[in-house]
């Protein structure tokens, strides 16, 4: 037979396949480029790693994870590992029943309906004989087959392939991002607690607090890309009251007039997110802060801890100073005294100051020595440290935290 029909027998056409029929009657000129936007396909490739490929990119794709679960059953029809060929030449042709059966007993119109689903999104391509049927037959030429030919695997996958690892990036930059806010929030609950002993009469705490829950909250629904950029910039304000709030120093100590300036555009900031999240609560959503948020999205700046809070956990790091912390400074100028003995190399300690800023790394150490008798590699320990800050998954709050309630 000199003609393979590719219109579905007894179906209706719909505009992808219509698409796909013009497109094959439309002469190609030399330059012409597949409608996919693909390279010629190479000759083989192994089908279990084009499957994975496809689970990867299946969202942009338009495939449901039981899409693929059918498409993984027509796939174990074709004979060998690898797919290779042109059009017409990976053609299976298992009958309904032999697919419901290798898909566990699943029903005959839901197992079309997936079927239909993968040859829209152009995944396969339906080859139908004369009467309907699925089937192989050779000849004098070599044979043809019809049912469902898995050549647009082949065809499409530089396209797949790209789409695929766009997803991962995504995905990751997505879970890295909400690690971010949860170590955020958990941050801001802790500060919160000691706050509230420390400063009890200040009305701020039920504010911070509620906003701790209502991130909570937020983080349960699973919030997209959008939601955590604006509240990784929503509990960024928080975290720079509360450093406010809880009388922070730092080498580079603010006016009192900027201190006062800086709280109160806080706290407006804070006010004008908290009412937002409260919105989205009820389904109203506002994006008005990912713009800021976007700035900051490739890492936190550690939440300051107070220096009392860190010089009462951690009482032993004042033994090696040459007079009375009361700065950040200070403290790191005692580590800087205490870094050797503690067998910690030069490079280690830079790289530290470096990744970590130089507060955290000077806690770090405090924190280390505060109970060096249980780290049996303190060169090892804060390389660990060091690792887990580049993933955006370190904080010393809850060391230091730990060490409070320890000595408690």
């Amino acid at each position: 037979m000199g003609y393979t029909p590719v219109t579905p027998f007894g179906r209706v056409l719909d505009a992808a396949q219509m698409a796909r029929l013009r497109q094959a009657d439309t002469p190609r000129p030399a330059s012409f480029t597949p409608v996919h936007g693909t390279l010629p396909a190479p000759q083989s490739i192994s089908k279990w790693d084009m499957l994975r490929e496809i689970t990867a990119a299946r969202k942009s794709l338009g495939l449901s994870d039981r899409d693929l679960t059918v498409l993984q059953a027509l796939i174990s029809f074709h004979p060998g590992a690898d797919l290779s060929g042109g059009p017409g030449q990976m053609v299976v042709y298992p009958s309904n029943a032999a697919i419901c059966a290798r898909l566990n007993g699943m029903p005959d119109s839901t197992m079309r309906r997936h079927l239909a689903a993968l040859v829209s999104a152009g995944i396969l391509t339906r080859r139908d004989s004369p009467n309907g049927k699925r089937y192989a037959r050779r000849n004098r030429a070599g044979g043809v087959a019809f049912g469902f030919d898995l050549w647009p695997l082949v065809a499409r996958r530089e396209e797949i392939l790209a789409t695929a690892a766009a997803e991962r990036r995504a995905t990751e930059e997505l879970h890295h991002l909400r690690e971010t806010v949860s170590l955020m929030r958990r941050d801001l609950a802790a500060l919160v607690l000691w706050g509230e002993t420390e400063h009890p009469s200040l009305p701020a705490w039920t504010r911070l607090a509620n906003l701790g829950i209502l991130s909570g909250r937020t983080l349960r629904r699973k919030p997209v890309r959008e939601d955590l950029l604006r509240l990784q910039s929503v509990l960024a304000a928080a975290l720079a009251e509360l450093g406010l709030l809880l009388d922070l120093t730092s080498p580079d100590e603010p006016t009192a007039e900027e201190m006062s300036s800086n709280a109160a555009d806080n706290e407006q900031h804070i006010q004008n997110s908290e009412k937002d999240l409260i919105e989205s609560e009820s389904g109203v959503e506002n994006m008005a802060m990912a713009d800021t948020a976007q700035e900051s999205r490739q890492g936190r700046a550690p939440a300051p801890l107070p220096l009392r809070l860190v010089l009462d956990a951690c009482g032993e790091v004042q033994t090696y100073a040459a007079q009375k912390i009361a700065s950040w400074r200070d403290l790191l100028t005692a580590c800087e005294t205490l870094r050797p003995m503690m067998g910690i190399s030069p490079d280690l300690w830079h790289e530290a100051r470096r990744r970590l800023g130089n507060e955290d790394a000077a806690i770090v150490l405090s924190a280390m020595l505060q109970r060096f008798a249980a780290i049996r590699s303190p060169g090892a320990y804060l390389r660990r440290l060091i690792q887990k800050a580049g993933e955006g998954d370190f904080s010393p709050t809850p060391m230091i935290l730990a060490l409070m309630r320890q000595a408690a």
